[in-house]
């Protein structure tokens, strides 16, 4: 009996911790119903404490009223950051005056590089009104595990001093009062995502 309780135990510790990774979406992945996978909408998005490109601190309360375009990633990535913050700055282009109800925010993962000079750089050079901020390794964490955001240092062997951070690649779209309101893939197109947008404004 004592066995057969600790096998049952031990498979429901494993079975917890695999439903655990399937809300993290990660790098390159495309979930067609991230509020399905969490179960309700109100799982994603949360309270967060974080610090702005000009040293201030910011909440989700700084940013209620309008819609938020909600993206972590890191200002050293090679790839699914430039192109979904191109992303984000051609659709903002393309919902004209619409676009002044949304702020898109770019949440860095990675502190330890990401100087607020650096972020605010980084994210004007795609569009003036994308938002940067950062902040502690337990803020972000924090800000992360609201989101369900997976990221993780990866090192890079061949240079130790350096690494790369994989990570989730979900624009998450939440709406005047902080509330999850759908998602976009990094590799939407312009057309698809101003077209929903559009539509929710």
């Amino acid at each position: 009996m004592i066995r057969r309780s600790v096998l049952i135990g031990a498979v429901g510790a494993a079975l917890g911790i695999a439903a655990g990774f399937v809300l993290l979406p990660r790098v390159g992945e495309h979930p067609s119903h991230i509020a399905q996978q969490v179960g309700e909408k109100a799982l994603v998005g949360g309270p967060f404490v974080l610090t702005g490109t000009n040293g201030k601190r910011v909440t989700e309360q700084d940013f209620r009223g309008k819609y938020m375009l909600v993206f972590f990633g890191y200002t050293s990535c090679p790839d699914i950051c430039p192109t979904t913050l191109q992303l984000m700055g051609g659709v903002l282009e393309k919902l004209g005056p619409k676009a002044d109800r949304i702020t898109p925010i770019f949440i860095s993962v990675d502190p330890e590089r990401d100087t607020p000079d650096k972020l605010q750089a980084y994210v004007k050079s795609f569009d003036p009104r994308i938002v940067g901020v950062t902040g502690t390794p337990d803020e972000i964490a924090a800000a992360a595990k609201a989101y369900r955001v997976y990221y993780a240092k990866v090192p890079n062997k061949d240079k130790p001093d350096d690494y790369a951070i994989d990570h989730s690649s979900i624009i998450y779209v939440m709406d005047a009062k902080g509330q999850f309101v759908t998602h976009f893939a990094s590799t939407s197109s312009i057309d698809e995502m101003a077209d929903k947008l559009d539509k929710l404004l």
